[in-house]
């Protein structure tokens, strides 16, 4: 097969995928003959070729997906004019402090919110796929970490945690957090939005009395009974 035909078969395949289409099932299209570095090239020639188009291919932390642009949402929005479900700015500021201090416990996210943290809020977010437990800290009660999942990154059109906006005052902002809506779905899928999250003003820094205290190392996962 040579390049070309490649190239059809390839973005035949994100057009058609519901989900971020990873390398590995990319190289089950062609049977492993085409290589790792073939396909890397092929995607960036794709996305040469989707440039200036209401569509464009971009790299997320599960794989490789087309997704109209942000400049298409004004229109697309019109399609599906029901809004999205919003979530409280408890629940934001609690995905905030999880996504810039990670991994975190229900007790360092109330450090450094000052309230009490409601179990209903993390189940919120493990629901919605945002959140997991990674482990256990080693003290007292062994309470579990929490980190952000890869479903996070997709949903905000990342590839990776280092490419969440810069703090500017070193505290977690609920408003840099904006998954990708509709204009960001997958090509097949864009009214499947996802929730709009508002906009908060910064946290409040914690407590005086209550410093950050640096995280002890996580234990592993212990399986479930």
């Amino acid at each position: 097969m040579n390049s070309q035909d490649a190239k059809r078969v390839l973005e035949t395949a994100l057009i058609c995928a519901s989900q971020p289409l990873p390398l590995r099932d990319m190289r089950v299209l062609f049977a492993d003959e085409v290589g790792p570095d073939t396909l890397r090239s092929l995607l960036d020639e794709l996305t040469r070729e989707w440039e200036g188009r209401g569509v464009e291919l971009v790299a997320l932390a599960t794989g490789w997906r087309l997704q109209s642009r942000p400049e298409m949402r004004e229109y697309l929005d019109r399609l599906n004019p029901e809004k999205p479900p919003k979530y409280s700015r408890a629940v934001m500021e609690t995905l905030a402090i999880i996504a810039y201090r990670q991994p975190v416990t229900r007790g360092d996210i109330e450090d450094i919110r000052g309230v009490t943290v409601a179990s209903q809020i993390i189940k919120q977010l493990e629901d919605r796929g945002w959140v997991e437990a990674i482990g256990y800290r080693e003290s007292p009660g062994r309470p579990a970490l929490l980190a952000t999942t890869k479903q996070f990154l997709d949903d905000l059109g990342l590839a990776s945690l280092e490419q969440l906006p810069v703090l500017a005052t070193g505290l977690p902002d609920a408003g840099l957090l904006t998954p990708a809506g509709p204009e960001q779905g997958s090509l097949l899928e864009a009214g499947d939005a996802a929730p709009e999250l508002p906009l908060d003003p910064p946290l409040d820094p914690p407590p005086s009395d209550s410093p950050d205290e640096p995280a002890a190392d996580a234990a592993p996962m212990e399986p479930q009974a």
